[in-house]
């Protein structure tokens, strides 16, 4: 199918996503950006952030930490530490965390603990964030 990438979203401990797509949207280290089929040659650094999958009709998005995106205009890789469609948050969860890492940050003095508590701040944002996309869209 030429008007398709076929796309396989990999984490250490699993295939999250495999499937074709018409297009993705990703948060690169340089900036967002956006792979159609036919894409010429990539590779790139992906920071934290929210891909955005298009499918015919529909769209798909993922809460994702940092990695790698690769591709030939044909298939389209991305390498990720993390990877969570929204029915895999939980608000309350997730809320709650944002609240302790706050607190942590306010009170602690030892570094470790305060940037430990600075990367949950900033995953659970990024999974607020979907949440939140996705039901704004539905």
């Amino acid at each position: 199918m030429p008007n398709n990438l076929h796309l396989k979203i990999i984490t250490p401990r699993k295939v999250v996503l495999e499937d074709e797509v018409t297009a993705v949207t990703a948060p690169a280290a340089a900036g967002e950006i956006t792979v159609l089929p036919r894409h010429t040659s990539l590779f790139a650094l992906l920071k934290e952030g929210i891909v955005k999958i298009k499918y015919v009709g529909r769209e798909d998005f993922l809460a994702i930490g940092g990695g790698y995106l690769e591709t030939d205009g044909k298939v389209l890789n991305v390498l990720v530490s993390r990877a969570y469609h929204q029915s895999e948050i939980d608000e309350r969860q997730t809320e709650e965390a944002i609240k302790n890492a706050k607190k942590i940050l306010l009170e602690s003095k030892d570094e470790k603990t305060r940037a430990d508590a600075l990367t949950l701040l900033r995953r659970s944002t990024i999974d607020l964030k979907l949440i939140k996309r996705h039901k704004y869209r539905g």
